[in-house]
């Protein structure tokens, strides 16, 4: 089991393998973002896209799941997170693009309040196959002290 003890900043995680199909970019578009250019080959040339494109919130959708198939089958502590701060579409992810991930632990802290529990941040990097960044954001995340008689830190 990885609890906050196990957490040491500056590991970096390099996982996942994601291949981006037309046939889902247009699922999840006509579901969730009903933008032109992520539904219509036409409507996306005349944009700075130049071709149908991914959605940004699709392509967190990715990386969340390239995430939690990374977590699969290793115990971990977690207990969930209360939210990410700067989340950058950085580059449009076209059908056909194959996304891998990238996640680096910045910091640490127990918490003062709930001597049981403690949260890291870590930065998400997901890139294409080209090795180019699309998409990056900073999350924050719970997980559970292993012993609880560590002291906080400050």
């Amino acid at each position: 089991m990885r609890y906050f003890e196990d957490i040491e900043p500056g590991t970096i995680d390099r996982f996942g393998r994601y291949e981006v199909t037309r046939e889902e970019v247009l699922d999840f578009a006509r579901k969730y973002d009903p933008q032109p250019f992520h539904l219509s080959d036409e409507a996306a040339a005349q944009t700075h896209f130049g071709r149908l494109a991914a959605s940004g919130w699709h392509t967190c959708a990715m990386a969340m799941a390239m995430v939690v198939e990374n977590f699969t089958g290793k115990a971990h502590a977690g207990l969930g997170s209360p939210g990410i701060d700067e989340l950058r579409f950085v580059r449009p992810v076209y059908p056909g693009d194959t996304l891998r991930c990238e996640s680096e632990i910045l910091d640490k802290r127990q918490s003062r309040s709930k001597p049981l529990m403690g949260s890291y941040r870590s930065k998400l990097s997901v890139f294409n196959q080209d090795d180019v960044l699309v998409l990056s954001f900073i999350a924050t995340d719970l997980i559970r002290v292993r012993d609880a008689g560590t002291h906080p830190q400050s």
